[in-house]
């Protein structure tokens, strides 16, 4: 049997703080949407094999409208009311490939991070694959702890600001989900649930500066300023 990875990109969030009146994922900028330039990095990995859109119903015809010009295959999956409620439906629509061994790997994704690069992807994968699960980060050199009376205390050593894709083998990631959703468990992204219900190790991949997250308009701005270079 064939196996291969699977991408999973989360657009089914609403952007509000970005202060438009669509779902940010779907602003322009650069001559695409902002989800069209996550798909396309995910296209050009060799390895991933498989490719899943999650997004919100009322966004079908948005999405329609990117996926008519992406050159490859997607396929697309209604999110939940939450980003696990999300990833949840996302795992279960693979699930049947996951549990046959024909997807080994799942990176799951925020389309709001449009800058992420195919080679940041496939050396998420390939720790993914070597260690069980790998997340992207920038050293927080800068994150100290607080003391009890609100008073600044000690850097803290070993700090990450955790970025996306976030990389795990299949099977483990698709039963962490399950067991999550039977104890009504509700973390804060993918690394987060998988601590809670699994024993892989999560390594730490360098991530990129300029894998910032669409928030804020002025991130919108500083994004399409990035890709026009």
């Amino acid at each position: 049997m064939e196996t291969t990875a699977a991408g999973v990109v989360l657009a089914s969030g609403a952007g509000t703080r970005v202060g438009a009146a669509l779902n940010k994922v779907y602003l322009p900028m650069a001559g695409r949407r902002v989800v069209a330039w996550s798909l396309a990095a995910f296209a050009a990995v060799p390895e991933v094999g498989v490719l899943v859109l999650v997004i919100r119903e009322q966004d079908t015809e948005l999405a329609d409208e990117v996926l008519a010009g992406h050159p490859g295959k997607v396929e697309v999956v209604t999110g939940g009311a939450t980003r696990q409620g999300s990833e949840l439906n996302a795992l279960r629509h693979l699930a049947p490939r996951i549990e046959s061994g024909a997807v080994d790997a799942v990176l799951i994704h925020d389309a709001a991070r449009p800058l992420a690069t195919p080679a940041l992807i496939g050396d998420v994968l390939a720790r993914t694959r070597e260690f069980g699960g790998a997340v992207p980060g920038l050293a927080a050199d800068d994150v100290v702890s607080m003391a009890a009376d609100g008073s600044v205390a000690a850097p803290l050593p070993g700090a990450i600001r955790v970025q996306t894709p976030q990389g795990f083998l299949a099977a483990p990631l698709l039963a962490a989900y399950e067991q999550a959703e039977t104890e009504g468990f509700l973390g804060t992204d993918t690394a987060s649930c998988m601590e809670r219900f699994s024993a892989l190790p999560v390594h730490w991949v360098p991530g990129g500066a300029e894998n910032l997250k669409i928030t804020y308009p002025h991130d919108l701005a500083v994004a399409e300023r990035l890709l026009s270079r």
